[in-house]
């Protein structure tokens, strides 16, 4: 969800080689890897906007039944933000889950191939700031059947739960730092970040600096040898990306 959708289409392009795609007319326009579409751009919401947004990435979980998914969303203290189905495309919810974080639950009209997150130019990993992410993960746990895998000490932050289906990590959860703010000196929402994967870190960095980005964390070494930044497009949204995996050989 963009405030400027040429812009966003033209800066993620440019920094992650995405080919576009439009899709009907209603100006969305998909974002397409090699592996096919990822992702899309348009123009945020005037209901987003009424909540504070301005740019903001969102994700879509992909669930078996919708109506079942919702009534758990409000079984567990979440809420609906918004509510359709769109026909060729599927049947989705947007959700607020009992923290506040916003996210999509999503039923595909026809089914759709994984995509391999481990190749440069896709989406690797889902990071979610919350004000509990103990209670977090177990909504979700209930919602989608996610799973603790680990749990890490980050002193003084707290510990970071990296969850998933089975032993594959499909991202992580951990308390917002006291006194997180935006770099409009807001409070930082519960909310969730997405990371890219890059075949060159430093040098996406560089490029993503260039196209007029902001870096408000990192570069970090992670444990496994991977290296991250986040950062804020020209736009406001914020993103990650993240360095190609490490082979247990180096």
């Amino acid at each position: 969800m963009s405030i400027d959708p040429k812009g966003s289409l033209a800066f993620y392009s440019n920094l992650f080689g995405w080919t576009s795609q439009a899709f009907g007319d209603e100006g969305y326009v998909m974002f397409v890897s090699p592996q096919g579409p990822l992702g899309g751009v348009t123009e945020t919401t005037p209901e987003a906007k009424a909540m504070g947004a301005t740019s903001f990435w969102m994700a879509h979980i992909e669930v078996a039944d919708v109506e079942s998914a919702v009534a758990k969303v409000t079984a567990g203290g979440g809420s609906v933000v918004h509510r359709e189905n769109v026909p060729t495309v599927g049947d989705f919810a947007v959700i607020r889950d009992p923290q506040s974080a916003v996210i999509s639950v999503f039923k595909p009209a026809t089914s759709m191939k994984p995509h391999d997150p481990a190749r440069a130019g896709e989406f690797c990993w889902a990071e979610l700031y919350t004000t509990d992410a103990p209670k977090a993960l177990a909504f979700f746990s209930d919602l989608v059947g996610w799973t603790q895998i680990q749990k890490l000490p980050i002193p003084p932050l707290g510990d970071y739960y990296i969850f998933g289906s089975g032993a594959v990590g499909k991202g992580g959860m951990m308390n917002l730092p006291p006194g997180a703010q935006t770099p409009d000196g807001r409070a930082v929402p519960p909310s969730w970040m997405f990371y890219v994967r890059v075949a060159d870190l430093d040098a996406s960095l560089e490029r993503a600096t260039t196209l007029g980005s902001t870096v408000i964390n990192g570069p970090l070494s992670m444990p496994g040898g991977q290296r991250v930044v986040q950062m804020i497009d020209p736009f406001g949204a914020a993103f990650a990306m993240a360095s190609m995996p490490v082979s247990p050989n180096g």
